[in-house]
C-alpha cells in the first residue's frame, strides 16, 4: 500500500469528521469552566485525541480477528454514546441549575478523570467503525492513519476549548447549564445519526 497524498488527505478528512463530537464536547467543557488552566485544556484535548487514535486501531483489530462479534456490537454504539453523554450532560445541567437556585457564586470545577474518560469513550466510539474501512491496511498504515486522526482531533479540540472559554466568559452564570444542554444534544445527535 502506498502512503501517498490521497492516503494523507483521506486520513485528515477522517480526522475532521471524527473530531466533530469531541470538538462540541470541548466547547461544552470550556463553557462550563471558562477559567480552566492551560494544562487542563491540554489534558482534555489529549484524552480525546488518544481515544481517536485507539478506537480505529481497536476496530481494525476486531475486524481482523473477531469480525462477526464486532459487527453485532456495532449496533449498540449509538446507545452507548447516548447514555454516557446524557448522564454527563444531565449531571452538569443539574449542578448548574442547583447552583443558580441556591444562589451560589459560580465556582470553577475541574473536570474529573472519570468524567473525562467517559467523554473520551462517548465521543470516539463511532471511530471503531473506521476499522472496517481500513481493514485491508497493514498495521503500519493503520497506525499512521490513526495517529493522523489523533493529531487532527487534538488541534480541533484545542480550538473548541478556546472558543468555549470565550463563550463561557460571556455567559458566566448560565455556562454550566448551557454546557449540560450541549452535551445532551450531542448525545441525541450521535444516537439519531447512528440509528438512522
Amino acid at each position: 500500500m502506498k502512503l501517498g497524498f490521497a492516503f494523507f488527505l483521506n486520513s485528515v478528512l477522517f480526522g475532521v469528521g471524527l473530531a466533530m463530537d469531541a470538538f462540541s464536547v470541548s466547547i461544552a467543557n470550556a463553557i462550563a469552566d471558562p477559567d480552566m488552566k492551560h494544562g487542563q485544556r491540554l489534558r482534555i484535548a489529549g484524552c480525546f485525541a488518544l481515544f481517536q487514535v485507539l478506537m480505529p486501531l481497536a476496530g481494525w483489530l476486531c475486524v481482523r480477528t473477531i469480525a462477526e462479534s464486532f459487527t453485532a456490537f456495532q449496533r449498540f454504539i449509538p446507545w452507548i454514546a447516548l447514555i454516557l453523554l446524557l448522564w454527563i450532560g444531565g449531571k452538569m445541567l443539574f449542578e448548574g441549575i442547583r447552583g443558580r437556585a441556591e444562589g451560589e457564586a459560580e465556582e470553577t470545577k475541574t473536570l474529573g478523570r472519570g468524567t473525562l474518560l467517559l467523554q473520551g469513550v462517548a465521543t470516539s466510539i463511532d471511530a471503531l467503525s473506521v476499522g472496517f474501512t481500513i481493514e485491508e491496511y497493514p498495521l503500519p498504515a493503520a497506525l499512521i492513519e490513526s495517529l493522523i486522526i489523533g493529531a487532527v482531533t487534538l488541534a480541533i479540540c484545542l480550538a473548541g476549548l478556546f472558543l468555549g472559554r470565550t463563550i463561557g466568559r460571556k455567559l458566566d452564570r448560565i455556562a454550566p447549564i448551557l454546557g449540560g444542554i450541549i452535551l445532551i444534544g450531542i448525545g441525541v445527535e450521535i444516537f439519531l445519526t447512528g440509528i438512522f
